[in-house]
This record gives structure tokens, C-alpha cells and sequence, in this order.
């Protein structure tokens, strides 16, 4: 059969139970926008092209299955290069299609060239040029299968105009045909059996054990064998920013999220621990401090999908290469095999236990006459939320904040922007959440500095009428480079100050189609988040005007060890050090 490149571009797209495109046309790839007419595939049209990739993101994070997003060249692909480094470090299944010049106009400086594979190459998992239309069927397929096997990850493929006006002959590849075309890719699923052993007589030798889960476990699919293994043995969880939901924060064994902006239990537990079970989890530098001082007297077991992340920052004393989900499967059989029970972790659980009650998560109530303590917005949001809402965050203190306060009890109703911290990542993320899960509630925080950057998608959620609804804490700073500035740089606030009122958020969600309100009282609170629930119709914004003065504790500052953690000025120290 025989059929254009773009025919054949949006058929390989079908084969592939794409369901949506989130992308804006041009030139070069306006020859693939017109079969989409005849597709019953959906699509979004965005008003740039950042905010494709990342609602291409938050689909991905609430579905599992790779979101799509498809621009021209020159501008429009380099405008998608954050979203790909967001995925990138995210591990975020993503499938980008650019746009290129034609052929023989390549190498040329032609209008709205650049060199797309050579920009992305260091922010994609695989990226290729596809100069034979007959290509096109397998490269999708190789696109598809690579983004979403081994470590997760976003694949660009560059399609040059000509491509896609010349016809080719149609050909389904085969699941062999995909593999002999990839003979060096075979991801290593299941642990080593003598490794996975030897991590079952550690679990049982330690007495003072913690699982780190990171990403990685949701991205594997892992939550429940997570949560048989941490059951089965007693061993308390912390869940890392990009893990959150993974394990129950209601769940007795949880301790929460550690790192720079943990609470103090999940950041002491691991300093303290006799052994690490990490798993998913890459030893990122907001979680460690500084490296050297992390978790000094623990053996580490390292559990993860990508050879590369096994002994990178901490070198493990039992490393796994292997898929979260079958590797933890493959231990508690292990455990049971060997006839490992729980062991007598009492001494450890009243530690714990006595860290919790000493220092849980705190903030100054309200004085008449301040502003809102974005703490209690978010203690409000949470608590009036639907089951199994969806919460998308932008980056900053409200990130961390939302992390901090809301109650993640189910997996991948969270959407963040972890590894890259993307500013303007909230509002896209949402609408692209909101797509792959139309049947939640979808809550977007962000900051006013963060919303500023991607606001006019919210013209995107409203023509495409996508009712996700967003929580701005309007401070008027870029809240946590001020922090920085007030603790580390003698209160110099240097290019920090926004504007309460510039510009009104309120006109400019109502100019965008959106129901709008503004919250600056802490009696409004409440009913004012009420009504923004009942709205189903339109996307809804609340310009809440909270507090500058408020800081993300406890916090470890850039550089100093996790015992160094930095809790709130009301709290007192321990016996271990503890800054105020």
C-alpha cells in the first residue's frame, strides 16, 4: 500500500494507540497536520511549543504511556528542548516529533533550520533524522519502544518536509523486526540471583534499615511490591520527591519525603540507618547533602533499571541492575526462601517514633493583619480535595510546600518537575494530566513567578475545554531564591520583587476563559476552594495573596551535611546537631 510519509507518520502513530498529539503547526511539519484530519487521534492545539512537551510530561506521569508532542523546526524544536531535558532527567516516556527543512536544504542556514538531533542529543534517550520515508513505520516503532523500556525516556524524531510529502511503501514492523534493528539495546529486567540473595541476608542482618524508594518505583510499576516487602519486614519508607504517592503517607511505616527540604525524621532516619535499601532512587544531591557526610555508618543496597546510576555517587556494597518491580518481587522470595522474618526493630521504630513527636512539620499560625500562610492554603486544598485528585506543582517553595503538606496516599497523583526544576512546568503538566485522567480532579500550585512563565496555556485548557484548576501562592518574590537571600545573603534582596498586583491575575484567568478569584483573607479560604471544586465547566484560578516572609523548613542549605538541617526557629534542638 502505498501512501505519503505523513500518511504513514500519523498510521505509525495509530499502531501505536496514540490517543493524543499535543503539538502547534508550521511549515516544515504542516505536511503531517493534514492527515490528522482523517485521524481519530486527538489534538491539542498549545500556544507554544514548551508547553506541548510538558503537557506531553504530565500525561505521561498520570498514564504511564508515553505522551506525544509534535512541532516544527528551527524555534519550535528548540523551544522544546526544556520539556526534553525535564524527561530526560525525569525519566518521563516521551515522544517528540520535530519538524525539519527538506533534504537537499540541509546543511544550508535554510529559514527555520537548525540542527535538531545535534541540540537534543544530550537531552534525549535516542533521537534520529529520518531521511527515507520507508523508515518511518520502524522508527516509530524503535521510538515508541525505546521510550518506554529499560530506563523510561523521551525519543525525538526529526522529519525533514520532503519526507513527508513523497510517498512510501507501507510496512507494519514486526516485535522481531524492532528488535534486530536495536541489537545493542537489551535492558537487563531481572536481578542478579546471587546479588538479590545476599541483599535478603543484609535486610535481615540490619537493625536499623530504610528503604530510600525513588522514582524509579513508579516508573516500574513497584508500589505494591514496595509495600509487601517494607510490611513484610518492618522497615520504614522514605519516599523522595519524584517518589511521592509510591508508598502511603498514611501508612505507619512512611517517614515522608527526605533531602534539602525533607522533614527532619526522613533526613535523620537515613543519616542514622545501618543500611540503605535504595531502590529507583539515584542518590540526587538534594538528597544527600553533601556526599561525604551522608548516611556514614550505612551498608547500601542499590536497586535500578540503568547500570550507569550503580555506584555513580555512593558505591553500593549489593548492586542490582534490574527492574524495580521484579528485583523487589525476587527479594521477598528470597527472604522467605531463606526463612528471613521481621526483625526485632523496636529500639529503631521508638527513634523514630520520637523524632516524629519532636519535630513534625511546622509553621506560625496566622497573626491578624498578615498575609496567608501558603502552609495553610495547601492544608486546605488537601483536606477539601476529591478522592484520588491529581496535584501538579510548578517550582519553588509552593513545590515544596505541596510536597510537604498534602497527604500522597495513591500513586501518580503527583506531577513535578524533579531533576531539571523547571519553572512554568505547572499549568502545561496539568492540562496534560487532566487529558490522560479526565475523570480527576486536577489541582495545579504554582507560584506567581512560575505561573508568569506558561500562563497563556490556560488559553489552551480553556479552548480545549480542560478543567484543571490552579492554586496560585502569590507572594510577589520568587519566594525561594529570597529565602537564599534573606538566610545566606544578609537579607540583599537582588532582583527578587515581583508584584502582588502586576499583573492582575484575576483579569488576565478571566481574559483566558477561566473562572478566577482572589483570596487575601483566611475566613475566604475555605468557601472560596469549595467553589473552585464545583467548577466543571472551565478551568478555574485562585490568586492567593500568602506571606513572603514565609520559609520552607526544615531545610539543609547547598553544600552542608544532612546533619546540618536547618528546622524552624520555634523548634529546639536534640542531642544531635541541629541548626536553627
Amino acid at each position: 500500500m502505498k501512501m505519503t510519509g505523513a500518511r504513514a507518520l500519523i498510521k505509525s502513530l495509530e499502531m501505536e494507540q496514540v490517543e493524543v498529539i499535543f503539538g502547534l503547526p508550521g511549515g516544515c511539519i504542516l505536511p503531517a497536520y493534514d492527515p490528522i484530519l482523517d485521524s481519530p487521534i486527538r489534538h491539542i492545539l498549545v500556544r507554544h511549543e514548551q508547553g506541548a512537551g510538558h503537557m506531553a510530561e504530565g500525561y505521561a506521569h498520570v498514564t504511564g504511556r508515553p505522551g506525544v508532542a509534535m512541532v516544527t523546526s528551527g524555534p519550535a524544536a528548540t523551544n522544546l528542548v526544556t520539556p526534553l531535558c525535564d524527561a530526560y532527567m525525569d525519566s518521563v516516556p516521551m515522544v517528540a516529533i520535530t519538524g525539519q527543512v527538506g533534504r537537499a536544504v540541509i546543511g544550508t542556514d535554510g529559514f527555520q533550520e537548525c540542527d535538531t538531533v545535534g541540540i537534543t542529543r544530550s537531552v534525549t534517550k535516542h533521537n534520529e533524522l529520518i531521511m527515507d520515508p520507508n523508515e518511518i513505520p520502524l522508527l516509530v516503532r524503535q521510538a515508541f519502544h525505546l521510550a518506554t523500556t529499560g530506563r523510561p525516556g523521551p525519543v525525538l524524531l526529526d522529519v525533514p518536509k520532503d519526507v513527508l510529502q513523497v510517498e512510501m511503501e507501507w510496512s507494519w514492523p514486526t516485535d522481531d523486526e524492532v528488535a534486530a534493528s536495536l541489537p545493542g539495546y537489551r535492558p537487563n529486567m531481572k536481578g542478579h540471583p546471587r546479588m538479590i540473595k545476599e541483599a535478603a541476608r543484609m535486610i535481615g542482618e540490619a537493625r536499623r534499615p530504610v528503604i530510600y524508594a525513588g522514582g524509579g518505583i513508579l516508573k516500574a510499576r513497584a508500589a505494591e511490591s514496595l509495600r509487601e516487602l517494607a510490611e513484610r519486614m518492618g522497615i520504614p519508607v522514605v519516599t523522595t520527591l519524584m517518589a511521592r504517592g509510591a508508598f502511603p503517607d498514611d501508612h505507619e511505616l512512611c517517614l515522608g519525603m527526605p533531602g534539602m527540604h525533607g522533614n527532619y525524621t526522613a533526613i535523620t532516619a537515613m543519616q542514622e540507618s545501618d543500611l540503605l535499601i535504595t531502590l529507583g532512587a539515584r542518590f540526587d544531591d538534594r538528597v544527600t547533602g553533601r556526599v561525604d557526610s551522608f548516611a556514614p555508618n550505612a551498608k547500601v543496597i542499590h536497586v535500578d533499571i540503568d547500570p550507569a546510576e550503580l555506584g555513580k555517587i555512593r558505591q553500593p556494597d549489593v548492586p542490582i541492575v534490574g527492574d524495580c518491580n521484579q528485583v523487589i518481587t525476587e527479594i521477598v522470595k528470597a527472604l522467605g526462601a531463606a526463612g528471613i522474618g521481621a526483625a526485632d526493630l523496636s529500639e529503631w521504630r521508638s527513634r523514630i517514633s520520637g523524632w516524629q513527636e519532636r519535630f513534625p512539620l511546622h509553621y506560625d499560625p496566622h497573626v491578624e493583619g498578615d498575609a496567608l500562610k501558603p502552609q495553610h492554603v495547601m492544608e486546605v486544598l488537601r483536606d477539601s480535595a476529591p478522592e484520588g485528585t491529581i496535584l501538579a506543582s510548578g517550582v519553588g517553595q509552593h513545590q515544596m510546600w505541596a510536597s510537604q503538606f498534602w497527604h500522597f496516599n495513591e500513586p501518580y497523583t503527583w506531577v513535578n518537575s524533579g531533576g531539571l526544576g523547571t519553572m512554568g512546568f505547572s499549568v502545561p503538566a496539568a492540562i496534560g494530566a487532566k487529558v490522560g485522567r479526565p475523570d480527576r480532579t486536577v489541582w495545579a500550585v504554582d507560584g506567581d513567578g512560575c505561573f508568569q512563565m506558561t500562563a497563556q496555556e490556560l488559553v489552551t485548557a480553556s479552548s480545549e475545554r480542560i478543567p484543571i484548576k490552579v492554586a496560585i501562592l502569590n507572594n510577589a518574590y520568587l519566594g525561594m531564591v529570597r529565602q537564599w537571600q534573606e538566610m545566606f545573603y544578609e537579607e540583599r534582596y537582588s532582583e527578587v520583587y515581583l508584584s502582588p498586583d502586576l499583573p492582575d491575575y484575576v483579569k488576565w484567568a478571566e481574559a483566558m476563559g477561566c473562572a478566577a478569584f482572589r483570596v487575601e483573607d483566611p475566613s475566604d479560604v475555605q468557601a472560596v476552594i469549595d467553589k473552585a471544586n464545583s467548577i466543571d465547566d472551565r478551568p478555574v484560578v485562585i490568586d492567593f495573596r500568602t506571606d513572603a516572609r514565609e520559609k520552607v523548613f526544615p531545610m539543609v542549605p547547598a553544600g552542608a551535611a544532612n546533619d546540618d538541617v536547618v528546622v524552624h526557629p520555634s523548634q529546639k534542638p536534640t542531642d544531635k546537631k541541629v541548626v536553627q
